[in-house]
């Protein structure tokens, strides 16, 4: 592959020199999350969203939590323009909530954004141009004097309509677009001139937003530029330092979370990452990954499978199954080695939540595995573990005793497994618990086989119902020696187990019953037919 076409990170943009801070420091405290769905994620959609799929999508954000979320594009789009229109003459925006409209820095689009908020009591107009380089020189055709002067005639026709509309509090936010490509110098001189343009203050900052619009470096490059622009920035206890990371290098997520410890107090994202090419940083990611680490994400997630479906049918996109915290199959353990390790992990939870006196759902979490508790974002534990061919003895067991209540010895695990693996195996799907119990109760509790008890028939003694069934078998010439026996309370009676020497063969069987001496007889009885007939139990049947 022709490698040479292309120019490492330091070579395409100048990383200023600095003692760096951020590797030392902890996020301690969650950023203000932003949801840019409504904007940036719909106009990376096929099919973008009509007012009633914006409208859902915009409810969910608000149930969520989100304080600050951008809503539309108004001058690109007729579409746009009505919904925030539908947003402004519906009272449809809670009193602790900001919209925010984005707009180009274009006169005309600048008043139709301003246009599309009238009546809004509180409102941030996010004003945009691109400053790299190539897209100076490719796109606009400016040097850098000439976009500055572009940039700033912009933000002051946004503060005169600003002042032009008393009745809507409004904030000004700037993004210098491809942020991560233009030179230092430049950002800060055109940063500190809208801050002081646009009077920022504590109680009115500013929001300057610094997009990694195009990931070309590690993230590590990305927390330099912005503990740069942090260190230097002017009012700074009057500016909000905003980031917004797209995904180029499959690393948006990272780059948020360092760039919030290099100083970004604010960062602009999509749910599941929705967002132009391979995505803008994923902001269910980004907050649960703090989460996990006993940060308040400040936004709710009690209920992923609700959130996710949603997003799905506002954007038209599937969420991949193994996408991280939201996706079908991520809490979800199908290897043996796993399934044993969080079988344990979520009993002795129980047992600390037990000593402590707390609800399991107050204990504090410590399960191989799983870094949340899957019920924390509504998932239930019945997914957590799932049976095919790769699975082990521990899941298995798992599944039959959580869905229906057979406690099986642990000897007994190691050999149904293997009985599992073969229909798995053979019929190439995974199994269900319900196959898991048809396969059990076929393998070891068949009563029917070359012994039978009828009235009158069999005589014998013994210490319980197994041993004198025992008895009377040895009476009747088949030689049986029962190896142990157990078992348990069930639904509608009692489950045993025994492990009988029949011959010169050791076998298990299981019976149920009304009460445990019937059902440890039927176990024996189980054993002894297994022994002298063998069986093959396909998934495919019944």
């Amino acid at each position: 592959m022709p490698s040479h076409r292309y120019r490492p990170a330091h070579e395409r943009v100048e990383i200023p020199e600095l003692r760096r801070a951020w590797p030392g420091r902890r996020i301690e405290r969650a950023p203000l999350c932003v949801p840019v769905d409504l904007r940036d994620g719909n106009q990376a959609l096929a099919e973008p969203m009509d007012t009633p799929r914006k409208r859902r999508m915009f409810d969910l954000l608000v149930a969520m939590g989100f304080k600050e979320i951008e809503v539309g594009y108004p001058s690109s789009s007729r579409t746009d323009f009505d919904f925030v229109r539908h947003l402004a003459t519906r009272g449809a925006v809670p009193d602790d909530v900001t919209p925010v409209v984005f707009t180009a820095a274009r006169r005309d689009l600048i008043e139709q954004t301003f246009a599309s908020i009238q009546g809004m009591p509180r409102a941030v107009v996010h004003l945009y141009t691109a400053t790299a380089p190539v897209w100076r020189d490719v796109v606009l055709g400016q040097d850098r004097a000439g976009l500055h002067a572009l940039i700033r005639e912009a933000a002051g026709h946004i503060a005169r309509l600003a002042d032009a509309m008393p009745e809507t509090a409004l904030r000004f936010e700037f993004s210098p677009e491809v942020f991560n490509c233009t030179e230092p110098d430049f950002i800060l001189e055109v940063c500190n001139g809208l801050t002081r343009l646009w009077d920022a203050s504590p109680d009115r900052p500013v929001i300057h937003n610094l997009p990694a619009t195009v990931e070309i470096a590690t993230p590590n490059l990305y927390a330099d530029q912005i503990e740069y622009m942090h260190r230097h920035l002017e009012r700074r206890d009057a500016v909000i330092l905003s980031v917004h990371p797209h995904n180029d290098r499959g690393t948006g997520v990272a780059c948020a979370e360092l760039a919030v410890l290099a100083g970004a107090q604010r960062v602009e994202g999509c749910l599941f990452g929705n967002g132009e090419r391979t995505g803008n940083v994923d902001l269910v990611t980004l907050a649960l990954n703090l989460y996990a680490q006993g940060v308040d994400p400040m936004v709710d997630f009690s209920d992923i499978d609700v959130i996710r479906r949603t997003v799905e049918e506002c954007n038209r996109l599937p969420v991949h199954v193994r996408h991280p915290y939201g996706g079908d199959l991520v809490y979800t353990a199908f290897s043996g080695t796993h399934q044993d390790a969080i079988s344990k992990g979520l009993a002795h939870h129980e047992r600390v939540a037990a000593e402590r006196g707390v609800p399991v759902g107050e204990a504090p979490w410590s399960v191989p595995y799983l870094p949340i508790d899957p019920a924390d974002v509504g998932r239930t534990y019945e997914a957590v573990i799932r049976v095919n061919s790769q699975s082990g003895k521990g899941g298995i067991a798992h599944l039959l005793q959580a869905h229906h209540g057979l406690d099986l010895p642990k000897a007994l695990r190691a050999e149904f497994s293997r009985v599992v693996q073969d229909a798995t195996d053979r019929s190439g799907r995974e199994a269900t618990p319900e196959d898991l119990l048809r396969l059990f109760r076929a393998a070891y509790m068949a009563q029917d086989g070359p012994v039978t008890l009828g009235e009158g028939e069999g005589e014998g003694e013994g210490a319980g119902p197994a041993a004198a069934l025992a008895a009377a078998l040895e009476a009747s010439g088949i030689a049986v020696e029962v190896l142990w026996q157990g078992g348990h309370p069930a639904e509608g009676g009692a489950v045993a187990y025994a492990r009988c020497r029949v011959g010169d063969t050791s076998v298990w069987g299981a019976g149920e019953d009304t009460d445990a001496a019937s059902a440890s007889a039927r176990a024996v009885l189980a054993a002894v037919n297994r022994a002298l007939a063998g069986r093959r139990v396909d998934l495919s049947q019944g």
